[in-house]
């Protein structure tokens, strides 16, 4: 029931989404330049995102991210 309801959600705002870019619903125009620029910045952020969440994920099961042991020397 959960999924149904969140399927359900949205696909309705999803729907509400392209009703309105389909009609010319539009608060702010934007150029060509603008569009490419926001795709662009989309992309590169969700690479460099999954990029780091890749090393995270690399580096806690190689163990690069247990607790090292420090023994210091006693200086007197």
């Amino acid at each position: 029931m959960k999924v149904f309801l969140l399927t359900m959600s949205l696909g309705g705002i999803l729907a509400f989404v392209l009703f309105g870019t389909l009609t010319g619903w539009d608060s702010s125009a934007m150029s060509i330049h603008g569009w490419i620029a926001l795709a662009l910045g989309t992309t590169i952020s969700l690479a460099v995102g999954g990029g780091l969440m890749a090393l995270v994920f690399y580096s806690a099961r190689k163990g690069y991210d247990d607790q090292v042991e420090f023994e210091s020397k006693d200086e007197h």
